[in-house]
């Protein structure tokens, strides 16, 4: 009985008060979140960063020189597609247009891997509020892609070709 106080105290001066935790000595860079892209996961995690964060610096590392962007404009019954440039032009459009952008990937649906190229079909589903009373959302599905120059350097997007239906 005499050892519970004692053992009281010690416990209570060992604890930290969850409720007023201590303050960060440095805080964390947002590039912390950032994946050197050398995993495929890496890639689609830059991804989700580059489209939350608007950040065409990041998302251009994403994009490799030989980059061809296609999707299908049912509307005229065509193909349309366009390279790394107006890949860039467009999503720089897109990022200052929008007031906010939320990707999530979905289900992988097929995934092929050698060690410097590789192609991945997975869903997604894109949020886009152009303003707060003008959501829309999308769920599509995309086939990329992906090369790199060695086992050891980062993935890039080589091809994306939107297979969504609308």
């Amino acid at each position: 009985m005499k050892w519970y106080p004692l053992i009281l105290v010690i416990i209570l001066a060992s604890c930290e008060n969850p409720f007023a935790p201590k303050l960060a000595t440095e805080q964390a860079a947002p590039s912390s979140f950032i994946s050197q892209q050398t995993t495929i996961d890496g890639v689609f995690q830059n991804f989700i960063y580059a489209y939350t964060f608007k950040d065409t610096t990041v998302y251009s590392k994403l994009i490799a020189p030989n980059f061809t962007f296609t999707y299908r404009d049912y509307d005229r019954g065509v193909d349309v597609a366009w390279g790394r440039d107006d890949e860039m032009r467009s999503t720089n459009s897109m990022f200052q247009l929008v007031n906010r952008l939320i990707l999530n990937w979905n289900n992988i649906l097929s995934l092929t891997e050698d060690s410097l190229h590789a192609t991945v079909t997975r869903g997604f589903t894109l949020t886009v509020a152009f303003n707060p009373a003008d959501i829309e959302e999308v769920d599509g599905k995309a086939y990329f892609e992906l090369q790199r120059v060695s086992s050891s350097s980062p993935w890039q997007i080589s091809l994306w070709k939107d297979e969504s239906n609308f």
